[in-house]
């Protein structure tokens, strides 16, 4: 049987390709209004970024997403992102890769 693509996806932050899976989304609107995106099929611009605390606190510290966005991020948003990112990387750790 022939095996199927993993669809790979670049971080904003670190540069690295990793899977979809190993990845979170963030999207801003056409409104302008950024969220995090866990389907991944949210309409609007999109970023992804690993799901790594390390890596969110960076792009918090050097406001990467702003850039990549073009949008303005509040601290609350950033933090909201930190908080699911955790959240996300435990549930992976007791549960393995799946969601």
């Amino acid at each position: 049987m022939k095996q199927r693509k993993i669809p790979l996806r670049k971080c904003v932050v670190s540069g690295d390709m990793k899977s979809k899976k190993e990845m979170i989304r963030i999207v801003r609107s056409k409104e302008g209004v950024v969220s995090i995106d866990p389907s991944g099929k949210m309409p609007g611009r999109g970023a992804y970024i690993s799901i790594e605390p390390t890596i969110v606190q960076k792009a918090w510290d050097k406001r990467i997403l702003d850039r990549s966005l073009n949008a303005t991020m509040t601290d609350e948003f950033y933090q909201e992102l930190l908080d699911y990112v955790s959240h996300q990387k435990a549930r992976q750790e007791l549960f393995g890769n799946d969601k």
